[in-house]
């Protein structure tokens, strides 16, 4: 897949009411035209890039599952995120949220002259922009599947949100911009916090189990929290991650659409809903209210110890999946 920037100098209006001066989005695509392939546009996670192969290696790639050879595929870097399109400096930057994903992914398929879209998916965050799509947008998309995501931010959801908004803040130089290392140790924290939420104690126990029965102070599950917290610190900025948390907040497709039930109704996509047994963040109760909601949607449920990251995992369960789905009748 190539690397492109789209950048629209004309004004781009948020749904808090700011307006952005124009906006940037950085986007990995399929080489060629789009015109006569089958169009699979993939939207990433909370702190993905714009190219899945590298988040993604599993499923996306020369020989995989999502091949750019074979299929025509697109993925558009979320606005407010630190891989090249338009994102913060400072924890001063104006709230982007869902819709406001949607619309920068809907100026780059007109600017790409993709009249519609074959299969539209994501995991996580990437699944709330594919649901808010396939909703304000119903005449472009014609196969959906939604992995590990909901209709709404549920508390639980937002208070695991704020806890790490308050790590960044609990760190005295975020509120520093000019500074090269402003928020990094906040970020390592609110990382640690994050990741308790993407996997599960059944995952913990498989993979950071103490190695002798005879330790004296259990560590391995600690270096594992401090490793993944400094990696995230040394890739992601952590005035992005402090505004797309906030965007996790805004995502309820119900907003001005009279609740979620009748935001789902709407949808007209062949729809694929997958949950993930051991997901805390999105349990099956809200995997199993999308495939009720969403006319004629088909659900899935694929088991695995490592909770909600089995979305990136999992991977021969989700192909398995999203092959009797797009197999079980002509694919529109």
């Amino acid at each position: 897949m190539k690397d492109h920037t789209f950048q629209s100098n004309d004004p781009f209006p948020l749904e808090c009411g700011d307006v952005l001066p124009g906006i940037r989005i950085r986007y990995h695509c399929s080489e060629g035209p789009p015109k006569g392939r089958q169009i699979v546009w993939i939207c990433h996670a909370l702190t993905a890039s714009s190219n899945p192969a590298d988040w993604w290696p599993t499923l996306v790639g020369p020989g995989k599952f999502f091949d750019p050879g074979k299929q025509f595929l697109v993925c558009a870097n979320i606005p407010g995120s630190c891989y090249g399109s338009t994102g913060p400096d400072s924890p001063d930057f104006p709230l982007i949220t869902i819709r406001d994903m949607v619309s920068a992914h809907e100026l780059l398929r007109k600017h790409l002259e993709i009249e519609h879209i074959d299969l539209l998916t994501g995991g996580s965050s990437g699944g709330f922009q594919s649901l808010e799509w396939s909703i304000s947008h119903p005449h472009i998309v014609r196969n959906l599947c939604l992995i590990a995501c909901n209709a709404r931010v549920s508390p639980w959801a937002t208070a695991l949100n704020e806890s790490q908004r308050m790590a960044l803040w609990a760190d005295s130089t975020f509120e520093r911009p000019e500074n090269p290392q402003a928020g990094r140790k906040g970020l390592a924290a609110a990382r640690s916090i994050a990741l308790l939420s993407y996997r599960s104690y059944e995952g913990y126990c498989r993979t950071q189990a103490e190695d002798s029965p005879d330790t004296l102070r259990a560590s391995k599950a600690c270096s594992y929290q401090q490793y993944q917290g400094e990696k995230l610190a040394d890739r992601f900025n952590p005035y992005s991650y402090y505004t797309l948390t906030l965007s996790l907040d805004s995502h309820n497709v119900g907003r001005g659409r009279g609740g979620t039930a009748k935001a789902l109704s709407r949808i007209t996509a062949r729809t694929l809903c997958i949950g993930i047994d051991s997901d805390i963040l999105f349990p099956l109760s809200e995997i199993e209210y999308l495939a009720r909601h969403i006319p004629g949607a088909a659900k899935e449920i694929i088991s695995s110890d490592f909770g909600h990251d089995g979305f990136l995992l999992e991977h021969k369960q989700i192909t398995s999946s999203i092959c009797r789905f797009l197999n079980s009748e002509e694919v529109r």
